[in-house]
């Protein structure tokens, strides 16, 4: 992960903006193309925004930020509320929103967190790197010594996992977190931290995103650990600094390769109700019902005699 970041950071403006936003708007089209309706974006600046603002895709956008010094979160928070009025402008659903432990002080998690809380929805980067929690726990390893050799400061050593310090930022325990909370990546959660975030948030969510976590870390979270506790999980992408292509079918496979007792059935629900309730869009899209517009979306080459998708499968829109 230390190494993924250091990369991401050289390479952010190494195209012109031109380009990036035309890539935007290519792969958004794609996405709907592909028989996607609505997804939850992570965006650091309002380059998406107008391409948002006119696509068929609805769009939840998290303003994400960072900032690993104290006194710089009253700034940084100044900057994203007008983000958000920006976003707003443009008719875009948008939340601030942390990144994760590691890029933030506590003041940053716990401010930018409360206003995310108050639009209704978080998206937080949970325990997506061994890194991350070694920080937490002991420290040491590869981001404390990323952090350390730019000069910025740490998060405190709990002797805990990444996932309660932040609970323990949001309140105190016993009190529920409000709001629809989504949870991503979750790589290395245990079943302590899980629990704990059962008990103390009220709409949890667990965003999986395999193809992204194979490309880091060559690992994927214990989904079967999370299907024990019933979780409620969404299936995403990341994005392509972390992947070859955003494709629902290509992360469903994944799943059939590296966890292949669960059905597609079940997967299915991933992939589309359980990420209409987060967005809470549910009263529109994610099932075929009646006064609902969910589209309709044809998959080909399905194994129906295993239930699973092939390497032959595509998605296509027909609605």
């Amino acid at each position: 992960m230390a190494g993924f970041v250091h990369q991401i950071n050289e390479q952010r403006t190494s195209i012109e903006k031109k380009e990036r936003i035309k890539a935007i708007e290519s792969n958004m089209k794609k996405l709907y193309n592909s028989g996607v309706s609505a997804v939850a974006d992570i965006s650091n600046c309002d380059e998406s925004f107008e391409i948002k603002s006119k696509s068929k895709l609805y769009t939840r956008t998290f303003l994400e930020v960072f900032g690993s010094e104290s006194k710089d979160a009253a700034n940084i928070l100044k900057n994203v509320r007008e983000l958000a009025c920006h976003a707003e402008s443009l008719g875009i659903d948008s939340s601030p929103t942390p990144h994760a432990s590691y890029s933030m002080s506590r003041e940053l998690l716990r401010d930018v967190s409360e206003e995310g809380i108050r639009s209704g929805f978080l998206s937080y980067h949970n325990q997506e790197s061994w890194e991350e929690e070694e920080l937490h726990i002991k420290g040491k390893g590869p981001i404390a010594l990323e952090l350390k050799r730019k000069g910025r400061s740490t998060p405190p050593v709990t002797g805990e996992s990444s996932l309660l310090y932040f609970l323990d930022t949001l309140g105190k325990a016993g009190e529920k977190i409000a709001g629809q909370i989504l949870l991503v990546h979750n790589t290395f959660t245990n079943e302590k931290s899980l629990d704990e975030a059962i008990a103390r948030i009220e709409n949890l969510y667990l965003a999986i995103c395999p193809l992204s976590n194979l490309f880091i870390h060559r690992a994927l979270p214990p989904i079967n650990l999370f299907r024990e506790k019933e979780v409620k999980i969404t299936l995403g992408t990341d994005s392509l600094s972390s992947n070859t292509i955003l494709s629902m079918v290509d992360e469903i496979l994944a799943i059939h390769r590296y966890f292949p007792g669960i059905q597609l059935e079940e997967i299915l629900v991933w992939a589309t109700i359980n990420g209409a309730k987060f967005l809470k869009k549910d009263d529109d899209l994610g099932t075929f019902e009646l006064g609902k517009r969910p589209g309709v979306v044809l998959i080909d080459n399905i194994d129906w005699q295993n239930r699973r998708l092939t390497g032959k499968s595509k998605s296509v829109r027909l609605v």
